[in-house]
């Protein structure tokens, strides 16, 4: 081998050897040898200018108040990865409080104090380590054991204790646990995981006796337990059964008589719902008139009102709730976008929340509310994130159309929900066909640099289609590509290549798919199916082997995998998955890939890459293909994002404009 030094990359010429090595590789690193390419070309210089503002936009994501309640804390991105920032007023300076070199995972404020838990893991493994943050100096103490996975955390009311999910007793169940902060040796399982299934705390009672605690089973399947934190005693409250429903729970109520939860019992979307903690209880649906998903809430620390959001076709719908009489009315100031992590201020006088629109990025806004319950008054932004010097005014807004698939519902073929970018001109413009993960995901309008950027620098339309298994269109819908129906979903980007054609200002004959994990996968089956009505396709930490890809994920998320995909240790499942795995048919391939992957992946592991790419080298298809050493589950150090971006753009034009 011969290395060659060529800009700030090494290249090295490998020679493959044995059974269809039919080319040498060329092989670089980047970014201190923690980026790996191979057949990559060096990136112009001319597109490292090109996308650097693209490349620079920041966000500043709410995580909550400081004691006060006067200022906030947020996690922003100054140097590679998001850190804890404090801010003190609307528009204030951002004051960092950590300087790690992984990015931040959750964040609590500690009850009646300035400090803070947090959780981080390293290099992408997610296997996070709890943390107490002393802002005051900017000391960390690690809590957990430093080797299981942990998350979830949270606090008493009186900030003594946190319950957070552990895999600490046996590296596989995800267990709840309990611990003393002041004394990290007091920690202990308060419930063990009967099975592979995730279990987390969610909320304590006022004296701290009782925890909410969620076992989640599938996206179509959740169940709420009341746990006793002395005795370990649990009794199951909603959830389980013959019929499955998903039941998540918010908070206990003013009087800890019950609690809050979003269920969609007896129904096609979730509602929120109030439960009594008495035995046999059935839950009283408050939002029963409206026909979408309710997202996510919270509870005031009083326990007088409430704010929760609704997924209003993609689009977040935030609603202020008065507890005592349950009535409900929108927060008609907070504009048209998506709206998440809303908190009450300690004195509850206020609401911050993240908010992301088609043209501004996720930043930190906080409604300041009325003295009756349901009266919302000034919406203020706190933080106002840079975006690398772009016009967001002139930024491409995305159109809703449905079009139509293979099967039929009432006599009439059903319907697909996609939303459409397109670039200024008429046309036909060449298409990326952008699909989300999951596979129990959903693609919602937002603030989105990389669209931007293909729809500027590519003149290329972006469509992003919720095929079906996609989340926030009702229960039936979300079931549609379960077991045996996986291939459905791939049906559905069959039928929006159709429509594409009919489409005068869409090009049919430059289409590329693009996807990452679950989206990964479906981008491999697409290539699989419709090689013949592609010219290119992007593969990010995609599954190319079910069979593979469930013996090899972390053994504390096999079974959640396996409710959603089969279970491959059924023989009659494991020769579907066989079927219908793109490797098993990457024969029929007959385009371009570009795939993405991080080494340490916990979810999808390296092993899915490495084979597809080898498979396509050896039937002589062009594949690119790039592996970040520090990274997991996508990318999240800027430095990679980058160089990332910068050869995809490369690829598509190469391969799509082409």
């Amino acid at each position: 081998m011969k290395p060659v030094i060529l800009l700030s990359a090494l290249f090295v010429l490998v020679t493959l050897s044995g059974p269809g090595a039919l080319a040498d590789i060329e092989r670089r690193t980047a970014n201190n040898g923690n980026l790996v390419m191979e057949d990559i070309p060096e990136i112009p210089q001319s597109i490292v200018a090109d996308l650097n503002r693209y490349q620079n936009v920041r966000s500043a994501g709410f995580r909550d108040w400081t004691e006060d309640g006067q200022g906030i804390y947020i996690s922003t991105r100054f140097g590679d990865v998001s850190q804890i920032h404090r801010v003190d007023h609307p528009g204030g300076a951002r004051r960092q409080m950590t300087f790690f070199n992984e990015p931040m995972g959750g964040v609590q404020r500690r009850p009646e104090s300035n400090q803070l838990v947090f959780t981080m893991d390293a290099g992408g493994s997610e296997f996070s380590q709890v943390f107490l943050l002393d802002p005051a100096n900017a000391e960390a103490v690690m809590l957990s054991d430093g080797e299981s996975r942990n998350g979830a955390v949270v606090w008493d009311r009186k900030g003594e204790r946190i319950a957070y999910q552990s895999t600490r007793r046996n590296g596989r169940s995800n267990d709840v646990w309990m611990m003393q902060v002041d004394n990290p040796e007091t920690a202990e399982v308060v419930l063990e995981s009967p099975d592979g299934t995730w279990w987390g705390g969610v909320d304590f009672d006022e004296n701290g006796q009782h925890l909410l605690v969620v076992n989640y089973v599938s996206v179509a399947d959740s169940r709420v337990h009341l746990v006793d934190t002395k005795s370990g005693e649990q009794r199951r409250l909603a959830g389980g059964g013959d019929k499955t429903s998903v039941n998540l729970p918010i908070a206990f109520d003013k009087a800890g008589e019950g609690f809050y939860f979003v269920t969609d019992r007896g129904g096609e979307f979730r509602q929120l719902a109030w439960q009594s903690l008495e035995d046999g209880s059935e839950p009283a649906i408050i939002t029963g008139d409206i026909p979408w998903d309710v997202d996510e809430g919270a509870l005031s620390n009083d326990r007088s009102r409430g704010v929760f959001s609704v997924n209003e076709n993609g689009r977040s719908r935030v609603y202020l709730i008065d507890l005592k009489t349950r009535d409900y009315a929108p927060i008609e100031n907070i504009p048209t976008g998506r709206a998440s992590g809303f908190t009450f201020s300690p004195d509850d006088s206020r609401v911050a929340m993240t908010l992301n629109t088609s043209k501004t990025p996720s930043d930190t806004f906080v409604l300041n509310l009325g003295k009756q319950p349901l009266e919302s008054a000034q919406l203020v932004r706190w933080t106002t994130s840079e975006v690398g010097g772009l016009d967001t005014g002139s930024f491409i807004e995305p159109e809703l159309v449905q079009f139509p698939t293979f099967d039929q519902v009432d006599g009439h073929p059903r319907q697909i929900p996609a939303w459409v970018y397109k670039p200024a001109g008429e046309g036909p413009h060449p298409v990326i066909v952008s699909i989300h993960g999951g596979p129990e995901g959903q693609s919602r309008p937002g603030f989105s640099s990389t669209y931007q950027m293909w729809l500027n620098k590519l003149g290329a339309a972006v469509v992003i289609p919720n095929v079906r298994g996609s989340a926030g269109y009702g229960k039936t819908y979300l079931s549609l590509d379960n077991g045996f129906k996986r291939e459905d979903s791939v049906k559905d980007i069959g039928a929006l290549l159709d429509w594409i054609a009919t489409q005068p200002d869409l090009d049919k004959d430059r289409v590329a798919v693009y996807g990452g994990s679950y989206g990964g996968y479906m981008v491999l089956a697409s290539s699989v199916h419709f090689s013949d009505r592609l010219k290119a396709a992007v593969d990010i930490v995609g599954i190319s082997n079910f069979v593979t890809f469930l013996e090899n994920t972390q053994d504390y998320r096999r079974d959640l995998r396996r409710v959603e995909y089969g279970d491959e240790r059924d023989p009659a499942m494991r020769a579907h998955l066989e079927k219908i795995s793109p490797l098993n048919n990457v024969e029929k391939i007959k385009i371009p890939m570009l795939v993405v992957q991080g080494q340490n992946d916990p979810r999808v592991p390296v092993t899915e890459a490495e084979q597809v790419v080898e498979a396509l080298r050896k039937q002589d298809q062009v594949v690119w293909y790039m592996n970040a050493l520090n990274e997991g589950h996508g990318y999240r150090k800027k430095e990679n994002r980058d160089i990332y971006q910068q050869a995809a753009i490369l690829f598509l034009r190469e391969h799509l404009l082409d």
